[in-house]
């Protein structure tokens, strides 16, 4: 696959510095029952990346030593690793909350028949990918099937209370196709509340328009199509100074499959380490006791798709 890494390292982004972590995000692993082609993760059925117990068990130090108000688990399809159910009920059992990355489809498959249950015992929050409330564009992304699976997990959801009862979140997330930027999430998600209630009944609580970034598989999908320079010309062309106040790096903390630490999911994906320990990888068992407040973030091209438009972060657009 090709590599837009080398294209990303040089940048004039500005400079941003941290404010007070809030967010522990953790990758869980790559392995997921999906291959899809906007992931920034490259994550698939073949990948064997999994994070251990003793690595589980390090994030749970973290976070009963370190004030984060949320555990966001991510992966690939984080149900996929097999200590999935035990950190979030030890994580639960702190009182924080924790969301779950879901694909929706890992909730159809076998051996996976009972996790929404759990989910829902547990008081999890539910993010889910569905990059279209159409199906054409959702199978163009994702794979053939997909959109009936998503339809009927988010059913299941709903029928044990997710978007109805207000300790049950349910979230959506749209992801474009192709080079263009997400539209407005206020209108947009209208329009897929309008939809899925009209055809299928589903309700939810928000949707979240997530920019695509230009690494791992769709950064090498534009390279293979010449399409990177133009895309990275509309995420300049897009930059809005006021952005970098909200952008999601400022109050997270990635953590990848090795219990190594990032300034954001994409720097993970990137391999860039945090800048404000000489540019060097750094465990998650070294931050116990440091305070980061403060800190320099390691940027790089790809920042201004966090900064373009209305602004993108794992929680939707950064404009109100």
């Amino acid at each position: 696959m090709l590599d837009t890494r080398p294209l990303l390292l040089n940048t004039d982004f500005p400079e941003v510095s941290r404010g007070t972590l809030e967010t522990l995000q953790v990758n869980l692993g790559y392995k997921c029952n999906l291959s899809c082609t906007h992931c920034h993760v490259d994550a698939g059925p073949n990948r064997t990346e999994i994070m251990d117990r003793q690595t589980v068990d390090q994030v749970l130090e973290f976070i009963h030593s370190y004030p984060v108000k949320v555990l966001d688990l991510t992966g690939g399809a984080p149900e996929m690793n097999p200590h999935f159910k035990y950190l979030v009920s030890e994580a639960r059992a702190t009182g924080m909350e924790v969301i779950d990355r879901c694909n929706l489809t890992i909730l159809q498959e076998p051996g996976f028949a009972d996790m929404a249950e759990f989910l829902a015992a547990e008081s999890v929050a539910i993010t889910a990918s569905l990059p279209c409330y159409m199906e054409q564009n959702v199978e163009k992304q994702r794979g053939k099937g997909v959109y009936w699976e998503s339809i009927a997990a988010l059913q299941k959801l709903n029928d044990l209370g997710y978007g109805k009862n207000s300790a049950l979140q349910l979230n959506l997330v749209y992801n474009p196709d192709g080079i263009n930027l997400p539209p407005s999430q206020t209108e947009l998600e209208s329009d897929y509340k309008s939809e899925l209630l009209d055809q299928h009944g589903i309700v939810f609580n928000q949707l979240f328009t997530i920019t695509n970034m230009p690494i791992s598989r769709f950064g090498g999908m534009l390279l293979s199509k010449g399409l990177y320079e133009k895309y990275m010309d509309i995420l300049r062309d897009s930059y809005r100074e006021e952005n970098l106040a909200t952008v999601m790096c400022r109050s997270l903390l990635s953590v990848d499959f090795q219990g190594f630490v990032y300034d954001c999911d994409f720097n993970q994906m990137l391999e860039l380490p945090l800048a404000a320990n000489g540019n060097k990888k750094t465990h998650l068992s070294a931050l116990m006791q440091q305070v980061l407040d403060g800190n320099p973030i390691m940027t790089g091209e790809h920042c201004f798709g966090c900064t373009a438009g209305q602004g993108s972060s794992c929680g939707g657009a950064l404009e109100a």
